[in-house]
């Protein structure tokens, strides 16, 4: 299956990716079968050599049957070749996981034992300060 998807290039500290046409097997910064663009991550947003793509031969591609990554699919909508992707939504990421839960309400617990004990003798001091 075909992708067209980054390819990592520049150096340490400084990324520079080429958009590929490669086989979906192939290593990221391995063989590739037609260049079809780049993204220069360190150019400003509002620059326009950050995003440079080839955008009749991705359209070609597409049509030949290439599947898009996610990040390429996201430049692509934003270029307007191709309709952008919708917007994924991870509702329960941040919700805690089990075990969390056990260890909150164990602390609930643990927090709330001490002050019913306390309770019930700040309770009888009162009436019996009274009764004196």
């Amino acid at each position: 299956m075909l992708k067209i998807r980054m390819s990592r290039a520049g150096t340490k500290n400084k990324p520079y990716y080429h958009i590929v046409l490669a086989e979906s097997r192939a290593p990221r910064d391995g063989k590739f079968l037609e260049s079809l663009g780049n993204y220069n991550p360190m150019l400003p947003k509002e620059h326009a050599d950050r995003v440079r793509l080839n955008g009749e031969r991705i359209k070609h591609w597409i049509a030949k049957g290439a599947q898009v990554s996610d990040r390429v699919a996201i430049f692509l909508g934003k270029a307007g070749v191709a309709p952008a992707p919708e917007r994924k939504n991870n509702t329960k990421k941040a919700v805690p996981k089990a075990k969390m839960t056990e260890r909150a309400k164990a602390r609930a617990e643990k927090a709330a034992a001490p002050a019913e004990a306390a309770a019930p003798a700040a309770e009888a001091a009162p009436a019996e300060a009274a009764q004196a």
